[in-house]
């Protein structure tokens, strides 16, 4: 079990992960390897392709697929033309009042909200016979889109529960309306008439793909669960390249990524999913394609802050900094192109170590030179140290049962002048040098790591200087 998860964090993946849903759900105590090998998988296939497959039970499956059967008979039976009060007008104002049925005809979509709280009407104010099961299916994807949720949050070194601030009651409270929906969604009825604009793609293998024009979209949402009656669903991954990513799911399994709200909520550590839906060959199919989507979307009162990724040592960039409430971020507009420039992976990959702590995985790179010649004593002098005093730390904080969450440099300055500051207690608790910020060993200055070990355990460098003189002869 050990070696497949060295593994995996080691090279990555080759292919979409799969997680087992009841795997990513927590339980009091320590972490079962289970459990830290789906997180670390999840984490991962995030990180390279921004999507991963999530494995439903047996029954929840069921309940999808039942789902989607209604959605198809419900869309069959609409308008070949939608009126003027069926199109969807965009506004951004009604990212959390959208309820009932709409079309967006240059994108061939049709979709069905279904928003506890509201009650849809037809334009003619007639009341609406939706889809069949959506009150069962939001319940059973909500729960499944938290979970997801607090894994990520474990993979981050945060808090348990980190988002429950910004996310709705459960159960909603009297009057309250739903910021989470389920999206049942239709594509390419070759009975609706609307506006069939397209885009033609051409794949490596030369195969030509039809997207609707304008269809690269990024969800505003903070999780994204989606099942589809059929393949078509495209996300961009971390090279910039365009992958169909259900293309081999089973009958209980779904597309999980993240959304824009994610993004913002953890200081860009989390990269949303540029994705869009290919529709060719959906003519000859008398439905078209027919999905079911559960948005988790923080409540319009709330605010998106990254206090969480602060106070677990991650570095927040300037324009994370400010809370931004969550009914401004979502009027506001996100150019796609400024949320993929990063030059490194995300850093909420983490491999596990035997006592059920995260890490953050880092990579090593490999010094020829050093290969080629031997190190100076001072060199290795210094790095032993390093080493040394890392697993002394450590293992003073297996033995009190501490959190290891080591500050950045220049956050942590501040830290050691105020009086209740996130690192102060585990300072304390280990025996940190008082005045010095709590960091890394690796990031450490040369003489503090001689002189920190020599507090933990006296006489060490002496009897090092005495081991690398005898080497030398």
């Amino acid at each position: 079990m050990h070696l497949e998860w060295s593994a995996m964090a080691g090279t990555g993946l080759s292919s979409l992960g799969r997680v087992k849903l009841i795997d990513l759900i927590q339980s009091e105590g320590l972490p079962s390897e289970s459990y830290k090998i789906s997180v670390s998988t999840l984490s991962q296939s995030l990180t390279q392709y921004s999507a991963a497959i999530i494995q439903l039970p047996a029954v929840d499956g069921a309940l999808l697929r039942s789902g989607i059967e209604s959605a198809r008979l419900y869309f069959h039976q609409k308008p070949s033309y939608p009126t003027a009060e069926m199109v969807n007008a965009n506004n951004p104002r009604d990212w959390c009042k959208t309820s009932g049925y709409y079309t967006d005809p240059q994108l061939w979509q049709e979709t069905y909200d279904y928003r506890p709280g509201l009650t849809p009407t037809e334009p003619n104010n007639t009341m609406e016979l939706p889809p069949s099961g959506l009150p069962d299916i939001f319940s059973l994807l909500g729960k499944a889109a938290r979970d997801i949720l607090d894994a990520i949050s474990f993979s981050l070194n945060l808090r348990s529960s980190a988002f429950s601030g910004v996310l709705d009651n459960v159960p909603l409270r009297l009057r309250e309306i739903s910021s989470s929906v389920v999206s049942v969604c239709c594509h390419a009825r070759p009975s609706f008439q609307g506006g069939q604009h397209h885009s033609l793609t051409t794949q490596e293998d030369g195969q030509l793909i039809i997207f609707s024009d304008h269809d690269n979209q990024v969800d505003k949402s903070l999780i994204t669960i989606i099942k589809a009656d059929r393949a078509g669903l495209h996300i961009r991954d971390y090279h910039g390249r365009w992958m169909l990513v259900d293309g081999d799911l089973g009958p209980q399994e779904a597309i999980v990524f993240p959304g824009l709200a994610l993004y913002q909520a953890t200081a860009g550590h989390v990269s949303p999913a540029l994705h869009r839906i290919a529709i060719e060959n959906l003519q000859g199919h008398l439905y078209g394609r027919c999905s079911l989507a559960f948005k988790l979307m923080p409540k319009s009162m709330a605010s998106l802050s990254c206090s969480e990724m602060s106070a677990a040592g991650h570095g927040v960039d300037a324009q994370f900094q400010l809370p931004i409430p969550v009914d401004d971020f979502m009027q506001r507009s996100h150019p796609t192109d400024q949320l993929f420039m990063r030059n490194s992976f995300p850093s909420y990959n983490f491999p596990a170590t035997q006592d059920g702590s995260l890490k953050p995985l880092t990579k090593r790179r490999k010094n020829n030179d050093a290969r080629c010649k031997p190190l100076p004593p001072s060199k290795r002098l210094r790095l032993e140290a390093q080493r040394v005093l890392k697993e002394r730390v450590q293992d003073i904080a297996d033995k009190k049962g501490i959190k290891l969450r080591f500050c950045n440099l220049k956050e942590c300055e501040n830290h050691i002048q105020a009086l209740d500051s996130p690192c102060g207690s585990i300072r304390m608790e280990i025996g940190w040098p008082p005045g010095v910020p709590f960091v890394h060993p690796h990031d450490l200055p040369n003489k503090a790591k001689l002189g920190f070990l020599e507090a933990y355990e006296p006489g060490w460098a002496a009897s090092q200087d005495m081991e690398l003189s005898l080497t030398e002869l």
